[in-house]
């Protein structure tokens, strides 16, 4: 019988096919194997953003190139003693010249987004706008920007990364004035007019708490001012205002003809209570989140500063001597204005802290790490390979994440900043350190999600290994390792790279019993097709005993009952996969391609049977 025959190639086929089934689906999941007990098994929302962060000083290198003008990062590492082995910025990562090489390794991790920044002194050499502005910087960025698009790599923006001009800190102090605010809104103005067409993501500053604390209280980063408590406070609220007018500014302007969304990206660690059953760790820690995210967050969304914040710092002052709080006040217009400023959230976590209680002395200076009366703690368990102040703690970002949700109203949220660096002298690419961190860190955000966390997007930071500020080149956070004694700056891609991919690729965790499913069904199906092929070939000689006609014709009737049959059977089972579909994306990867493709060469075959019978 020619159905029996034709059963038996596709037996043939089925079995050529098998092994290669098998090695996909052991290759592509072989990193769920590993199942710690709190880890959490699921996939994304369909449509969440993955993507890789940089910034400009960071990686473009170029400083002084195509008339760029002068950062205060060009200033302070240009000065003996402030970077680790005085290492310097100017080139970096030459990015300025490997814009496409760079957009190639984003394809090839498969990324829907990459979030950089803009450097203000390249587009506009002195920070201001009426005197100079620097068309071969506008262009780098355009076809920054361009490329990405065609490359189908949504841009995601940030205006302000650090790198204030220098002639804005020498002639009026930077942050410390409030001339700043006008300035960068022309800035942003600029930019919104010459990239506005194509980006529809803006960051207005990215880490603002970084860039009062250490760049005008610590004095480690730049400009490298050591202002005590006061200067920080003043440096956040000139920041803060200055958000809140260039958000207003492209509300009323840019955005009926754009449809972009203006946010900030705030980074902040989780502060945990040493003795969860105490109040005044409890408040301690509660401190911690409120001096460091909201700080900034809490004017944006709400108004005004913490009202802790207020009373705490405000005593400090009293108990030094000051006439008035050393942290600024907004008036009630000004907190009207501030208020709602914000289309979406950015997030930067990078780890957490134990917090306790610890009063500290009088004390004639001003500090706001003194402010906060606690005390920060590691467990020595957590791991942490690379800088000193990151520890490994993923459970701290769900905590923190749902904080957000209760204290803020559950806005809408980009994680703009999450990574690990390593620190040491050799190439590292096998970073299963980073592979973990990862994959914790990601896990909690899809626990949060489940929590209800208005989530959609997530940044690994960094795409490449970059001048990481005072560090210098000493601590890494890429994806791709670059050998920075190499003048041509070539790329490596580490382990992680590909452990990324996959997340993307499977867009999040799969459950392996899911996947489980889906092969047995794969590996079922000849037994499928063999109780189908029988069934069949009994109707066939049921029905030819019973039909008195043309030989031919009975044969061609019995074949096109036979497809039906076929095609039937092939609905019923497209059934049982849209289920298992909605569980999981990677369905469409792995399974889809396989049973369209047997479908095929099964149809080749009924064609082939067909054709010989009508010779």
């Amino acid at each position: 019988m020619k159905l029996t025959a034709m059963k038996t190639y596709i037996w043939r086929i089925w079995y050529m096919l098998l092994p290669v089934i098998r090695l996909n689906t052991a290759e592509d999941f072989q990193w769920t194997k590993n199942n710690p007990g709190s880890f959490y098994y699921g996939t994304f929302p369909a449509g969440f953003l993955w993507g890789v962060g940089s910034s400009a000083y960071q990686t473009e290198g170029a400083w002084d190139k195509d008339g760029k003008g002068p950062s205060i990062w060009d200033a302070f590492t240009h000065k003996k003693g402030k970077v680790f082995r005085n290492e310097t910025g100017d080139s970096a990562c030459d990015g300025y010249y490997k814009v496409k090489d760079d957009i190639q390794l984003l394809k090839e991790l498969k990324v829907n987004h990459y979030l950089f920044s803009i450097s203000w002194p390249r587009i506009m050499p002195t920070g201001i706008k009426t005197e100079q502005l620097n068309e071969k910087g506008i262009q780098f960025y355009n076809d920054t920007i361009n490329s990405l698009l065609e490359n189908n790599i949504i841009p995601i923006v940030s205006l302000y990364h650090w790198d204030l001009p220098q002639v804005l800190q020498e002639k009026y102090g930077g942050w410390q004035n409030i001339s700043m605010i006008n300035y960068f809104n022309d800035y942003a103005n600029l930019c919104f007019e010459k990239f506005g067409d194509r980006v529809k993501h803006w960051i207005t500053f990215s880490n603002p708490w970084a860039v009062a604390e250490k760049g005008y209280e610590t004095g480690e980063h730049a400009p490298g001012l050591k202002l005590g408590g006061c200067g920080a406070y003043k440096a956040a609220h000139h920041i803060i205002k200055t958000h809140a007018k260039v958000w207003h500014s492209y509300n009323n302007t840019w955005r009926s003809e754009q449809q972009g969304m203006v946010g900030i990206s705030l980074t902040s660690g989780w502060g945990e209570p040493v003795d969860p059953h105490s109040q005044t760790d409890r408040d301690a820690a509660e401190r911690y989140v409120q001096f460091h995210l909201g700080w900034f967050a809490n004017p944006i969304f709400r108004g005004d500063y913490p009202e802790i914040m207020k009373n705490y710092v405000g005593r400090k002052s009293a108990q030094q001597g000051l006439g008035t709080s050393g942290l600024p006040t907004f008036s009630v217009q000004e907190k009207n204005y501030i208020k709602g400023t914000s289309d979406f959230l950015g997030i930067g976590h990078f780890t957490t802290r134990y917090v306790t209680q610890k009063s500290f002395p009088f004390l004639q200076a001003s500090s706001y790490h003194t402010d906060r009366d606690l005390a920060e703690l590691v467990d020595p368990n957590w791991p942490a390979p690379g800088s000193k102040w990151l520890y490994s703690v993923p459970w701290g970002f769900r905590r923190l994440l749902n904080f957000i949700k209760t204290q803020y109203g559950n806005p809408l949220i980009y994680v703009t900043e999450n990574g690990i660096s390593e620190k040491v002298q050799c190439t590292q690419l096998c970073d299963e350190w980073r592979i973990e961190y990862l994959k914790g860190y990601i896990n909690e955000i899809l626990k949060a999600l489940n929590d209800g966390v208005n989530v959609k997007g997530y940044t690994a930071w960094s795409l490449l290994d970059k001048f990481e500020w005072n560090k210098g080149f000493s601590e890494r956070f890429g994806f791709y390792h670059i050998d920075f004694k190499n003048k041509n700056k070539p790329r490596y891609p580490k382990a992680s790279a590909d452990y990324y991919k996959e997340i993307i690729s499977a867009n999040g965790f799969p459950n392996p019993r899911e996947v489980m499913s889906i092969v047995n069904f794969i590996l079922l199906f000849p037994l499928f097709f063999d109780i189908w092929a029988n069934i069949t070939l009994n109707f066939m000689k049921q029905l030819k005993s019973l039909i008195y006609v043309n030989s031919k014709l009975t044969i061609s009737i019995l074949q096109q009952i036979s497809y039906i049959l076929f095609i039937s059977y092939i609905l019923f089972i497209s059934q049982i996969l849209d289920s298992l579909i909605t569980h999981m994306e990677t369905v469409t990867e792995i399974v889809l391609p396989t049973v369209f493709t047997l479908c095929i060469l099964i149809s080749i075959v009924l064609l082939v049977f067909y054709l010989r019978n009508h010779k």
